[in-house]
């Protein structure tokens, strides 16, 4: 059984404060109280010193002001943030880049439920901070390209420049991400959840058990299927049902 999680509400339209409210009171979240709901920035800065809550839903734009203006203000974010957004593409890349959830408006049942679940089995509060920062950074840039992505490691968690990755490769349920200077990581995700992830970042899937960086490459060398060369050496295989499209996505670098 969880202990009562308290949560606060900052948004700055009434509507959806409401919504959220409601959803909350229903009994799959008796767990989890709302004890604050609050429409501005300060408001919300108040809240936090005064109830110092288990969960932030927080507003994207709150006013001429955002909820990464209120987290901006805080020396220590010892709590989980849901952001509540209708963000554009862009940005719902950079929140899924940096592991930090987020609701779409108008928020989904379903959809409230899953991120209260995640919150619930958060390893660990101190892990919030170094997402944030990963969040924010991406957030910033102006380019529209994805600097950092936050990755679950076996002993927390990984924050690594998507620049620095050549190549994931495939074991079941896990993937290794090899990185510059001979460097790599085994994580807890499949290889199609990177292949989503970074399918807009000049990667592709050349196998079933290989996503690569197309910057990375050498060479591309002839056969059935082929293979390609990478830059730190090693040598992939190119399946053969994959290999016209590969070649198409080449040709057009």
């Amino acid at each position: 059984m969880y202990d009562m999680l308290k949560a606060i509400i900052v948004d700055d339209e009434q509507h959806c404060i409401d919504r959220l409210t409601n959803l909350l009171a229903d009994s799959a979240f008796s767990t989890t109280i709302v004890v604050a709901r609050c429409n501005t920035v300060e408001d919300g800065l108040q809240a936090l010193k005064k109830f110092q809550p288990d969960i932030v839903f927080l507003d994207v734009q709150i006013h001429e002001k955002t909820g990464f203006d209120l987290l901006n203000q805080l020396k220590e974010k010892n709590f989980e943030v849901i952001f509540t957004t209708a963000f554009d593409k862009y940005a719902i890349q950079a929140f899924k880049f940096s592991a930090i959830d987020y609701l779409l408006k108008p928020i989904d049942k379903n959809d409230l439920e899953q991120a209260v679940e995640k919150c619930k089995d958060r390893i660990s509060k101190n892990e919030l901070s170094g997402k944030l920062d990963v969040l924010l950074n991406n957030i910033k840039d102006t380019n529209g390209s994805i600097k950092k992505i936050t990755v679950p490691t076996i002993t927390g968690l990984s924050f690594l420049p998507v620049n620095n990755i050549i190549r994931c490769e495939s074991d079941v349920n896990y993937t290794t991400i090899f990185l510059k200077e001979h460097q790599k990581l085994t994580v807890a995700k499949t290889l199609k959840e990177f292949e989503e992830l970074l399918a807009d970042y000049n990667f592709y899937r050349v196998h079933n058990s290989h996503l690569i960086n197309l910057a990375y490459i050498k060479s591309y060398n002839k056969g059935k299927g082929g293979y390609v060369s990478m830059t730190d050496d090693s040598e992939v295989e190119v399946s053969s049902r994959r290999k016209d499209a590969f070649l198409k996505r080449l040709a057009s670098l």
